[in-house]
């Protein structure tokens, strides 16, 4: 089976488990990008945990869930956003102000945006979770 794009459906997967009330979700390809968008939801709290599996294959991730995800989804086309530009895509994308966050890509790595912001960069859009 080919995928058109690992991180959407991985983001499908996580938020599938969180609406069956599942404990743990595995994750496939692994890859380094991903790797860091389940960083920062860690951080963030939306996720418990999470670790690589070797399976001789690409690679498998398990992430432990908490029950904190409503929506997470990938954001096709992968926007290319300034550094002041960020409040159309919170509009676009999240329920409310101070609702949920936006995972960007910036020159510096994976971050919020609010991060982003703090940092005064711009970059481009990965996925938004609430």
């Amino acid at each position: 089976m080919t995928r058109a794009d690992p991180i959407s459906d991985a983001l499908i997967n996580l938020k599938n488990h969180e609406k069956a009330a599942k404990k743990e979700c595995l994750l496939r390809p692994a890859s380094k990008l991903l790797n860091a968008i389940l960083k920062v939801m860690q951080e963030q709290g939306y996720i418990e945990g999470f670790e690589k599996v070797e399976d001789g294959r690409e690679g498998v991730l398990k992430v432990k869930l908490v029950g904190r995800i409503n929506e997470c989804k990938a954001v096709k086309p992968r926007y290319a956003v300034k550094r002041d530009g960020f409040e159309k895509f919170e509009k676009r994308y999240l329920p409310s102000r101070d609702v949920g966050i936006l995972i960007v890509t910036t020159p510096q790595g994976v971050f919020t945006h609010s991060e982003a912001k703090k940092q005064n960069s711009g970059g481009r859009l990965l996925a938004f979770v609430y």
